[in-house]
């Protein structure tokens, strides 16, 4: 039994004058990608120089206007990287640079030496203030572990006077959802106060929820508090740095920017330690699904999972959301059927707003469009079928013949499971397309009699094979397909009706191929099969759908 008593509740915060609840998103954040400094700590293997330069420059296509690139004071790998950034002048005049660095003076002035020529830094400080670290990690008290933060800010202070660049202060309290929210405003406001910021030059408060310890409306408490306590609060920027140990880092960003956050630290594809750092591409694609824009230049998801699966050696899920391989594919029967229907309705309607059931966002708007929407296995109906012909192969099959397909494809499956898209062509061709003997139509000559004051108004003079013997008939109807069909009956001797026909351009332009769907019934058996012709020529096409139907339901065993 798991033993869920060594684990205490963690209190939520009392606040009832909470205003979050009310408010919706409506424009993007701040975005500042911690890929290259959070994300790559969590890596089993680290990226190397040239790789970070790739994945940089990556952020910098995406968008990305405050990248963090790492801890330059830690680590000479950093530093190196760091300083490749401004030798090789990769740092576009509008993107801030984001450096970490602890409140020691060894560390701090290691790092204005790294970020000598650069034009805009964000310079990043942090200590932990939680209840947990006070007493476990540090043996500090409340006093003490401010004081850590005052004296960071002055060093920072004091070296900035020499800097030539455009520098911002960023202050963290470093597991700020484990720390009690007097506590974490007395720390943010001490620092502010050494600080001095602007309007014009704002200071940074990041809130981090480093371990995602309660629900996501907590943390939203958290930070409406704080903003809503923070004295000159023009003069703050305040900004997110969600985990998802909970799996709900998500779910707690879209809350906490109710809540009055600016700003979102996370990663793409939410990298980083344990269960990762928020997935910023998510939250952006869910703001793009509700019509607002994301402010990231993420239309091609493809070419973003490329370069991050082969710097970081880590794959995407297939069920990633947005990304995944698999998360625009219904295998569900009644799935597919409705994406079909949408799409039609879609299609029909001519609309400019995108609705498909189970389709959130349309697939081609981030790259998308090559991949299928629906695939076949034993879950699938027959609708999918369908759809899958039509998409790949342009064929619009009509109602009355998607379950006769459908079962043939249905008992594929069960043996060896996912049928691909060539191999469901290759079953129809081979049911319907291809049923060309033993009757095997040739040619056909169509005369026009409509002035000949007789009961039809067509002729047709049709040259076929019955098992290899040449024939040919005259058939006499109103129009060319009745006539094939009366004159096979009357010399032929295949009395059958016709009860469904359906035809359609396979492609657009002068040079389409017409296919046509026909079902043909024995007048003397009741049995019914149908049959597919296609050709250049709309007549032709409809001739060999007769023939077809004719082979399957009178010969179903050539």
């Amino acid at each position: 039994m798991l033993n869920y008593q060594k684990y205490k509740h963690v209190p939520v915060l009392d606040y009832k004058e909470r205003q979050w609840p009310n408010k919706e998103i409506q424009k993007a954040p701040i975005w500042c990608s911690v890929d290259l400094r959070d994300g790559n700590q969590a890596l089993i293997e680290p990226m190397v120089v040239e790789e970070k330069l790739e994945f940089f420059n990556l952020l910098v296509k995406l968008g990305f206007k405050e990248i963090e690139i790492g801890f330059p004071s830690a680590s000479q790998l950093e530093y190196d990287f760091l300083r490749t950034l401004v030798d090789r002048k990769m740092i576009p005049d509008d993107v801030r640079v984001q450096i970490l660095c602890q409140c020691r003076q060894h560390l701090i002035d290691k790092s204005f030496e790294a970020i000598k020529g650069i034009k805009n830094v964000v310079f990043h400080i942090y200590n932990s203030t939680s209840t947990l670290q006070r007493d476990v990690v540090f043996h500090m008290n409340r006093e003490e572990i401010k004081q850590i933060a005052i004296e960071g800010t002055r060093m920072v202070k004091e070296g900035a006077k020499n800097f030539d660049g455009n520098l911002w202060l960023e202050y963290s309290p470093e597991s700020f959802t484990g720390t009690e929210m007097d506590f974490a405003l007395e720390v943010c406001e001490a620092v502010k106060e050494v600080w001095q910021p602007t309007v014009e030059r704002p200071i940074i408060f990041n809130l981090p929820a480093t371990v995602e310890m309660n629900t996501p409306n907590v943390y939203a408490d958290q930070i409406e508090w704080m903003s809503s306590h923070f004295t000159e609060r023009e003069k703050i920027i305040l900004s997110i740095h969600p985990h998802n140990d909970r799996g709900c880092g998500v779910a707690a960003t879209e809350l906490a920017l109710l809540a009055g956050a600016e700003r979102v630290e996370g990663t793409l594809f939410g990298n980083g330690e344990r269960t990762g750092n928020v997935d910023i591409l998510n939250v952006a694609y869910n703001m793009f699904s509700q019509g607002i824009n994301p402010e990231l230049n993420i239309e091609n998801v493809n070419e973003i999972i490329e370069v991050t699966e082969r710097c970081t050696k880590m794959g995407v899920p297939p069920r990633h959301p947005y990304a995944g391989k698999l998360v625009f594919t219904a295998f569900s029967g009644s799935h597919q059927d409705a994406i079909s229907k949408g799409m039609q309705a879609l299609h029909e309607r001519n609309s400019a707003i995108w609705e498909v059931p189970y389709l959130p966002i349309d697939p081609s708007d981030v790259g998308r469009e090559y991949e299928p929407l629906v695939r076949i296995n034993s879950q699938s109906g027959k609708g999918g079928v369908a759809f899958v012909l039509e998409q790949y192969y342009g064929f619009k099959l009509p109602k009355e013949m998607h379950k006769e397909l459908a079962d043939k494809i249905q008992a594929m499956s069960e043996t060896q499971g996912e049928v691909s898209p060539e191999q469901i062509m290759d079953t129809f061709r081979n049911m319907y397309i291809d049923a060309k003997e033993p009757l095997h139509f040739r040619k056909a000559r169509i005369e026009d009699i409509s002035d000949d004051q007789g009961k039809y108004d067509t002729k047709v003079i049709l040259t076929y094979t019955d098992h290899g013997e040449e024939r040919v008939i005259e058939g006499f109807g109103n129009g060319p397909i009745d006539a094939v069909k009366h004159g096979l009956c009357r010399q032929s001797g295949f009395h059958t009706k016709l009860t469904m026909y359906h035809e359609h351009a396979l492609t657009l332009g002068s040079d389409s191929q017409a296919a046509s769907y026909i079902e043909l019934v024995n007048s003397d058996t009741g049995a019914s099969a149908y049959g597919v012709g296609i050709s250049s020529n709309i007549n032709r096409s409809s001739f060999r759908a007769i023939f077809s139907a004719l082979n399957r339901l009178f010969y179903p065993e050539a």
